[in-house]
């Protein structure tokens, strides 16, 4: 609780205080959210997946390529061994020296080595997706984020009218009260009203501190960073002009990446179950092989008294005549394996079919979110329409019982009571602007478009 008040009072120094904040940059809104997509770990891990995931197709297809490796060893020998040159057993020492090429293809297995590439072009996309989905979750909750600190700003400007409201009444009050004209009750219960629209200030401007800080901290910034948003008028002029739910859900379906990326999941699934069925297939393969070898006990002639005997061919002449090749084609058949192939087809199918209801869970989540979505913003806007309503009304009667009190025609208890409607009014025709904005931004977002607040004014009035 300690480091959070420090953490609080860092920002409130920041923000309010010992910073000129004309000469400081601004951030908007797109540049919250382009920070955070370069900055956000969480981002960068989904990144790091994509990269993983790409290395996983090229191996794939670089398993397509037929193997290919090289083997040698030299070895010493000695003791007691069989000399064929002299037909009998001695004791000598002896070297050896081996060296062969491999190499081994495979030319038919059911497909599998295609399937897996397919397979792992899938898983590709459904990460990349995947880290789209991450990206787009992140810029709702830095726009939230943004709007929220826009918000407390807004109740932060209430509460400080309220509070001079309150200076300027209790200041006429307490001439009145020394000439005589109203009762020494009544500057008393303006002075508490004053003390409670201080208080609520106070209240106003730490949300203000807490909601720079949330935003912060969502961008990953220390708490000792200069930070300030930028502080658009957004203003709602004219009736909404939206979409019906059903349109910008057959619009949405097509290009949001949670949908993407379950279809992909399900792609790759497909091409799993292909490559288990593909076991069942007999396996054609090719295998060819280079060799060579040099030892010590190959003489030129092991027969006493000829040219040559017990005369070491040379190392590089045994290589030469020692060479020897092999190429050859195998087949092997799948008969029985303890119902291993049986077994792994039908998990893959069950499998399968999981991803596939996957699929369809996220369709019928983004329906519901986008119906939702529609009707809170309607539901919103019909909402700040009667609190704009109220308001007006509200600030019509406060007016006609400040001046009624200050003749003495309304005593302090009902202009406390007036004057407090219309604060919560206020407040509350704050809170409805920008949960319409909210609703509304998100439902350009499930559009495609990007999140920005550059069009929240330029509304065409109907």
């Amino acid at each position: 609780m300690r480091i959070r008040s420090s953490i609080i009072f860092t920002v409130l120094a920041i923000v309010l205080f010992g910073i000129n904040l004309t000469a400081q940059k601004l951030w908007t809104l797109e540049e919250c959210i382009e920070f955070a997509f370069e900055n956000n770990i969480e981002i960068k891990q989904s990144i790091l997946s994509v990269n993983s995931a790409d290395r996983d197709v090229l191996q794939s297809k670089l398993g397509l390529a037929p193997s290919l490796n090289a083997n040698t060893s030299h070895s010493f020998g000695w003791g007691r061994s069989f000399d064929e040159s002299a037909n009998r057993y001695a004791s000598k020492n002896t070297q050896q020296t081996y060296f062969s090429v491999n190499s081994q293809v495979t030319l038919f297995n059911g497909l599998q080595l295609i399937n897996n590439v397919r397979q792992k072009q899938f898983d590709y996309l459904a990460e990349k997706y995947n880290s789209d989905k991450i990206r787009n979750d992140m810029s709702l909750n830095v726009a939230a984020a943004y709007l929220r600190i826009l918000f407390t700003i807004e109740l932060a400007n209430n509460a400080q009218r309220q509070v001079d409201i309150s200076k300027e009444q209790i200041d006429r009050t307490s001439k009145q009260v020394e000439a005589g004209a109203v009762a020494q009750g009544a500057l008393y219960d303006i002075q508490a009203q004053g003390a409670s629209d201080d208080a609520n200030l106070v209240n106003a401007k730490n949300n203000v501190l807490l909601a720079y800080l949330d935003l912060m901290q969502l961008l990953d910034l220390e708490s000792n960073t200069e930070f300030d948003i930028d502080k658009p008028e957004l203003d709602i002029i004219g009736t909404p002009t939206l979409l019906p739910a059903d349109m910008i859900y057959n619009k949405s379906v097509m290009i949001m990446p949670e949908i993407k990326r379950a279809e992909y999941r399900l792609e790759s699934a497909n091409k799993g179950l292909s490559i288990v069925k593909g076991m069942r297939s007999p396996r054609i393969y090719a295998n060819g092989s280079y060799a060579t070898n040099f030892s010590d006990q190959i003489k030129q002639s092991y027969i006493p008294g000829q040219p040559g005997y017990d005369i070491m061919i040379p190392f590089g002449d045994q290589f030469d005549q020692n060479r020897n090749g092999m190429l050859s084609l195998g087949l092997s058949i799948p008969i029985f394996n303890g119902y291993q192939v049986s077994t792994n087809i039908k998990k893959s199918k069950i499998y399968y079919e999981a991803v596939n209801l996957e699929l369809e869970s996220e369709k019928l989540m983004l329906r519901k979110n986008i119906e939702s979505a529609y009707a809170d913003a309607i539901a919103a806007y019909q909402t700040f329409i009667a609190r704009q309503k109220s308001v007006a009304s509200f600030k019509e009667s406060f007016k006609y019982t400040e001046e009624k009190f200050n003749v003495g025609m309304v005593n302090s208890t009902d202009y406390n009571v007036v004057k407090i409607q219309l604060a919560n009014a206020e407040s509350d025709l704050a809170s409805s602007k920008f949960d319409y904005i909210f609703k509304t931004k998100i439902l350009d977002f499930y559009l495609g478009k990007s999140l920005s607040l550059g069009d929240i004014a330029n509304v065409i009035e109907k």
